[in-house]
Parts: structure tokens; sequence; C-alpha cells
């Protein structure tokens, strides 16, 4: 028997507040199944859940997922189970689920499939405990099949963030793992730099490769901090300080010590009025 979800205290937050808003250039574009007229508008449907969901802006042809979009192209699956497939493909799963806790694999998930942030840290514990129990399938799963995602965007619309009213969307800002993750890589090493082992690779390559060996190489190899501008003030003053003799005499000319002398030209010979 799956445990069932915690009780949680929604806060507020703008996604929740009914108001008035006046459409302009910054609200997020609706996709929808129901606009498609043409391969090209289908085609906007399909990246447009690639971006909102992978949030990778340039997409890799080993991201893209042909038989689910083939499914869609056909009209054979919804815009959510093509979504709901995306969630569960491997790409996600290694971009987002494999290096994040399950903490933050909760927040990036509604930012993507809900379009929301979570509300606090307990509704984050609450999803994390059905990460552990169900997996990574069964928490897309309860996310995409919730009546949250059904009541903003149902069967035929690419989730996008709801009320964005400053800042710029999720995807843009949200990178695919936190600073913990990071510093994991680098101490692991060998997970970060993936060294082959070939012929011509040998066991000092390798460690030279691990980022921590490296920090500490380069550490040794800084130089002494230099204050520049306590530098640059400490020129100037010196040459202020200096005393530099006159080397211009003011009142006076100089005369030139030597002599114009007068030179015959070397065309003189030629006569004032020559004959033709």
């Amino acid at each position: 028997m799956p445990i069932p979800l915690l009780e949680i205290t929604p806060k507020t937050q703008n996604q929740r507040v009914a108001g008035y808003e006046v459409p302009d250039e910054d609200d997020a574009p609706i996709y929808r199944l129901s606009d498609v007229g043409s391969d090209a508008s289908m085609d906007e449907i399909i990246w447009a859940a690639y971006r909102q969901i992978f949030s990778e802006h340039l997409i890799l042809e080993s991201y893209r997922q042909p038989a689910l979009e083939s499914q869609l192209r056909n009209r054979t699956i919804s815009v959510r189970e093509f979504v709901q497939g995306l969630g569960k493909s491997n790409v996600y799963r290694e971009l987002v689920a494999d290096a994040n806790s399950n903490y933050r694999l909760v927040d990036i998930t509604f930012k993507r499939f809900l379009g929301r942030a979570t509300y606090s840290k307990d509704e984050q514990i609450a999803w994390s405990i059905v990460i552990a129990t169900r997996g990574l399938h069964g928490f897309i799963d309860a996310v995409v099949e919730s009546e949250e995602y059904r009541q903003n965007f149902g069967e035929y619309i690419v989730p996008y963030q709801r009320r964005r009213m400053e800042g710029r969307p999720f995807n843009l800002v949200n990178p695919r793992y936190s600073d913990y993750w990071r510093g994991r890589l680098i101490e692991r090493g060998a997970s970060y730099y993936q060294a082959r082992s070939s012929d011509s690779i040998n066991k000092q390559s390798i460690r030279e490769a691990i980022p921590a060996n490296f920090l500490s190489m380069a550490q040794g190899m800084l130089l002494p901090h230099v204050n520049y501008q306590r530098t640059t003030a400490q020129a100037s003053a010196r040459v202020q300080a200096a005393n530099l003799s006159e080397t211009t005499r003011r009142g006076t000319t100089i005369q030139p010590a030597v002599k114009r002398t007068n030179v015959a030209l070397p065309y003189r010979y030629i006569p004032s009025d020559p004959k033709a």
C-alpha cells in the first residue's frame, strides 16, 4: 500500500492569487494542440515541450524522443501524455533526477511541469516521499495526473510558467544541478572527467585530470597578490617628489654656433640667356 501524500499548507503565491492582468509581451506564449494547422505549428509545440521539460534551448539530436514525437503528430497521444513521456525518459533522468537530491528534484519538476515553484520545504518533503516509494516514473505520473495539472493545462496545452510578473522564466535561470552536486563531482574526480582507459593514457594523466589535483596544482602556481592601485599611487608620488634639473632658459634666445656658408649651386654654369 503506497504512503499517502502528506498534508501541506499552501503559501500565497502569484499563481494562487486571482487578479486582473493585461496581456503583454512578457506573458508566456501558450501552445495548444487545438491551434495546430500545419506541420510547422506542430513542430513549435514539440520544441516548446522540449524547452519546458528539458530546459535545454539547444536540443541535441540525442535528446529527442522520435517515438513520442511520431505518436503526437499522429494524434495517438495528447500533449499531456507527450510531456509525461518526456519526464519519464532517460534524458530527464540523466539531466535532472540523477544530478539532484529528491528535494531539489521536486522543486525543478514542479517548475517545469506545474509552472510554479514549491510552496515550502514541507511540500518538498512530502513529494520526496513519493519519489522514495514510487520511483521517478511514479513521481512523474503523480504530478502530471494531479488535479492541479489538469485544471491549468488539461490534455492539450504545453506547461508554462504561470503568473510570471517579474523575473525571467524558470527554465532560463534554473541550472541542472546545484553547488552541492558540483562539489561532489569535483571530489569524486573520475566521474567529472570521464577518463577513458587506452594505451595512450597512463595513470599520471588520469590523476592530472582529477579536478581536486588540478586545483591544488593551480593554487601552488598563484603569484603574490599585487595591489595595483597602491602601486600606481606610490609611483605617482615618487615622480612628483623628484627634483628635476631645469633644461630650458627662459627670456634668452640661443644663437646657433655654426654660421651659414655660401655654397655654389651645381647649375650656376648655365647662362642666363641660353641660345636655342
